[in-house]
């Protein structure tokens, strides 16, 4: 339907909000204005705004009423007054945030819990939080479905199990909002070929396998993740160093687009938490975890059993000498040792390290030990209980995927309406 204010093309979803009475919720589909944050360019009445086959009766009732997402997916609040009129609309809103890790392996390690999980968990307090599982990025790579069907509701219950909460954050799987896709074939058509050929994980994993059997859904994996950023308006992106570059990409692609058609997507900033613990190999403490490591003895996983964990910190790699000290360059075995050691009980390094004064490396490995084989056996307890409720998990995911969808079909209509596209009508 449309309004009769000039520059707005219609509204869509109008519902009443759970548990307030005369309060309705209105969810902005599109405006042709880029002024579209403005209590002036709103409808000056809401009966502007009714669709009469879903409202009973004249105006939407008064009260407060939550216009959740704008034109380009950013939450708002009106309020009406008299007769229905619009009197207030604040521009404030929470900032944005998402983020994701790929369904690869069997179970993350601890350099994920400690690197990202545990930052995700903490953000949810200040940011409007956005993570998913990206499966449409794990089949650049040969790939087994069945592998991945399994691996992606692990990743979905060990996000859960380490502290996302599906009533603060929307968790999804990638693949459930096909938006994603779908933008990123637009984003494709304003990348240069040689801007993505320059991504450095495109050339360092096509020279290990070779360019001939590397595909190009690894060539435009970039793309595909400056979609999953853009789509949702995100202010900030929780990445490592190892990720700076995509971020950048994302930043030129969506900078690139508000020059050429307007005002559309939000310019993301990479959010780097520096006090992160980094977790490294225990095998070769030179090298981060990493589940692509070619020994898998050095990584802990979040599903290893106490006893697993045990023994592969009985053989870490320690350092010449017998003194306990945190040197990152002459006793990088011992330092991530303590580095673990901290991230676990939050104690500071420096506190550790007194604690240990005049005790041999075999005390430090026992009393480690101990520590992670509770914590990892408690993270498993809970995987596996959110596991062994199917139906459960597809239910958060299903919801998940619902308020993904309302801010990402919100976002792709207005690209669509940029990019010239013209617009289906619905039956």
């Amino acid at each position: 339907m449309k309004s009769t204010q000039k520059g707005w093309l219609g509204f869509d979803r109008v519902r009443n909000s759970p548990g307030e009475s005369g309060s309705w919720t209105i969810v902005i589909v599109m405006t042709q204005e880029q002024h579209h944050d403005r209590a002036d360019d709103l409808p000056s009445r809401a009966a502007d705004v009714r669709p009469p086959r879903r409202l009973h009766g004249g105006l939407v009732p008064r009260g407060t009423v939550d216009v959740v997402r704008d034109a380009i997916g950013h939450a708002h609040t009106v309020r009406l007054g008299p007769a229905g009129r619009i009197v207030r609309m604040p521009a404030e809103r929470r900032p944005r945030v998402l983020s994701g890790a790929q369904p690869t392996a069997d179970s993350y390690h601890l350099g994920n819990y400690f690197g990202a999980f545990k930052q995700w968990v903490a953000l949810q307090d200040e940011f409007e939080a956005f993570y998913f599982v990206p499966d449409l990025h794990a089949i650049t790579v040969e790939y087994d479905p069945t592998l991945l069907r399994e691996r992606t509701y692990i990743a979905a219950a060990q996000f859960l199990a380490a502290g996302v909460d599906p009533d603060r954050s929307a968790l999804f799987i990638q693949s459930h909002v096909p938006e994603h896709a779908q933008l990123a074939w637009v984003l494709g058509g304003i990348t240069g070929y040689g801007e993505a050929s320059r991504m450095t994980q495109f050339k360092d994993k096509s020279a290990k396998g070779g360019q001939d059997s590397s595909s190009v859904g690894l060539f435009t994996y970039p793309i595909l993740m400056a979609a999953d950023i853009l789509l949702y308006q995100a202010d900030k992106v929780p990445v490592g160093e190892d990720q700076r570059q995509h971020v950048e990409l994302t930043r030129n692609l969506a900078q690139r687009f508000n020059h050429r058609f307007g005002e559309t997507f939000t310019v993301p900033e990479p959010h780097i938490v520096k006090a992160t613990a980094k977790i490294y190999d225990l095998q070769d403490p030179t090298k981060k975890m990493s589940g692509s490591n070619q020994s898998h003895a050095g990584v802990v996983d979040l599903n290893d059993t106490p006893k697993q964990v045990a023994k592969k910190l009985r053989s870490a790699v320690t350092d010449s000498g017998n003194v306990i000290s945190f040197d990152r360059e002459e006793k990088p075995g011992i330092s991530n040792l303590l580095s673990i050691y901290s991230a676990l009980t939050g104690d500071p390094v420096e506190a550790i390290v007194k604690e240990f004064e005049g005790r041999q490396y075999g005390h430090l490995k026992v009393a480690l030990g101990d520590l992670l084989a509770e914590f990892v056996g408690a993270f498993g307890d809970r995987t596996r209980e959110l596991l062994d409720d199917r139906a459960e998990l597809d239910r958060i995911l299903a919801r998940g995927a619902e308020q993904a969808r309302e801010v990402a079909a919100t976002t792709l209509e207005l690209v669509y309406e940029r990019s010239g596209f013209v617009r289906g009508i619905r039956p």
